[in-house]
């Protein structure tokens, strides 16, 4: 895999008042990511070349990936390949990353997801409308101890834009 042929397609930043240690732990800890992350809960093995999962509560593997960039407490890089939904199993794996900064009395989480293909808008609005939910979970989780119970759903013609893409492989007709 070329990483230089990723490009960043989303990026959502929010600041959150904890210290860099409790964002990274928040990141990479099952019993945090179970509580803002819809029950899903983080499998990671931390190393450059480990395996990323993240779980369903009854424990099968809902995303899939491989550790890029495992420098705690700054930087957190994997691939990700839905493959808990079979809808998304033949797209292209995309490159999610965590950046972590201070910034005063807070520090600044940068998500950003990359792709290797041109990505269309009806897909993309799924992680643009997704991430800000999540991350936001996060935020308050950690500055409350509590975080909100969210309703999320795609967004219209997500799933549709979905199926035209794994039938018609885009991504192969730009090689």
């Amino acid at each position: 895999m070329d990483i230089a042929q990723f490009k960043p397609k989303t990026v959502y930043v929010t600041y959150v008042a904890a210290t860099a240690e409790q964002v990274w732990q928040a990141l990479t800890d099952p019993a945090f990511t179970r509580q803002y992350f819809g029950g899903f809960s983080v499998d990671v093995e931390p190393r450059q070349g480990g395996a990323f999962r993240l779980l369903y509560p009854d424990g099968r593997t809902h995303i899939a990936g491989e550790v890029l960039d495992w420098s705690p407490p700054q930087r957190f890089s994997c691939t990700w390949l839905v493959e808990g939904m079979k809808e998304f199993a033949e797209l292209p794996v995309c490159v999610v990353t965590y950046d972590i900064a201070p910034a005063g009395e807070a520090v600044r989480l940068t998500m950003t997801e990359s792709h290797s293909w041109n990505v269309p808008d009806a897909i993309l609005a799924g992680g643009q409308s997704g991430w800000p939910a999540i991350l936001s979970g996060l935020k308050s989780l950690l500055e409350t101890g509590k975080a909100p119970k969210l309703e999320m759903a795609p967004p219209p013609g997500f799933m549709e834009a979905v199926a035209k893409a794994v039938a018609e492989k885009p991504w192969l007709k730009t090689r």
